[in-house]
């Protein structure tokens, strides 16, 4: 007993808590980040929000700044609808390849596929417009339809559905991967089949993370500048359809508020750079929206489950 090495208790206590106040100051500098970031947006916009007004700016639908008309509804409506299609065409491709990459592909499947969509996660967005523009455009201006220049929002979505599905597919297979073995081998071993498993009882159990996933797809969706500017068409105008069939919204052209910044900044004075702020300011509460929706859900999903058990 008198030789036994007695433990450096005091030593391992001062290295844990240096570790946790690395990690708080680590967490406190980032939400200083996104403060610091949002009282500069809004500082810049107020001139705008006092000269030209919330209501003009968010619910006019013209933006001609030589005019002094500096409305962002098309460009708002443009940006939702671009990141709906994207959605809607993105989301079932990437659950898909997430199933598959994490409950049925063999393992040498898995070391080709899985580094082939994390390489898609890589690829400069400058590229995927030029994709878009010299091989998607020239398709879909072959659709039959008055006025298609092959530019416009769908052009948009699929680019921009291409570009979410690495950032999806990787969490939602981490979420699926998350799930307990023991969770399948119960199923399996009531008789379930192993489609009824993975849509009834893994799907179910990585809900959180696979809308975690989602989210942040959507995320991506709405700051994506480059690659739209490229393929939207980018003409500040309210998107409508071209023809009776209100499918054909998605051949028209549009802006996304990123994109309007982008290209007006680099030669905007006075008024109109404050305005640009300001569609700053709209898309930064969009995104805070969509996360608040996102944690309401999954607090929500969570609740339901722990009163069910």
């Amino acid at each position: 007993m008198t030789g036994r090495k007695v433990p450096d208790m005091s030593g391992r206590m001062v290295a844990d808590k240096t570790v946790k106040y690395i990690l708080f100051i680590s967490a406190f500098l980032s939400i200083v980040i996104v403060l610091a970031i949002a009282y500069f947006i809004f500082r810049e916009s107020i001139q705008a929000w006092t000269e030209i007004g919330f209501s003009d700016i968010l619910f006019n639908k013209v933006w001609r700044p030589g005019q002094d008309q500096y409305g962002i509804l098309a460009m708002v409506v443009g940006s939702v609808a671009v990141t709906f299609g994207a959605i809607v065409l993105g989301v079932p491709l990437a659950l898909g390849s997430a199933i598959f990459l994490g409950e049925i592909a063999p393992k040498w499947v898995q070391n080709i596929l899985r580094p082939a969509v994390q390489l898609l996660a890589g690829i400069p967005s400058v590229v995927y417009g030029l994709f878009g523009m010299v091989v998607l455009v020239p398709i879909i201006r072959q659709i039959p339809v008055k006025g298609n220049s092959g530019y416009g929002l769908l052009a948009a979505s699929i680019v921009l559905a291409v570009m979410i599905l690495p950032t999806i597919t990787s969490i939602a297979e981490d979420a699926i991967r998350a799930v307990p073995n023991s969770y399948r081998s119960g199923s399996l071993a009531l008789g379930a089949t192993r489609w009824q498993t993975i849509t009834q009882v893994v799907l179910p159990s990585g809900r959180s993370g696979i809308i975690a996933a989602i989210i942040l797809g959507v995320g991506r969706a709405l700051g994506e500048t480059m690659a739209m500017i490229m393929v939207i068409g980018n003409s500040v105008v309210f998107p409508k359809p071209l023809t009776a069939n209100p499918l054909t919204l998605y051949l028209s052209q549009a802006r996304t508020l990123t994109g309007n910044i982008a290209v007006e900044i680099s030669y905007a004075t006075g008024v109109h750079e404050s305005a640009l702020f300001a569609t700053g300011v709209i898309l930064f509460l969009l995104i805070i929206i969509v996360n608040a929706s996102a944690r309401w859900l999954i607090n929500r999903q969570s609740s339901i489950q722990t009163t069910r058990q």
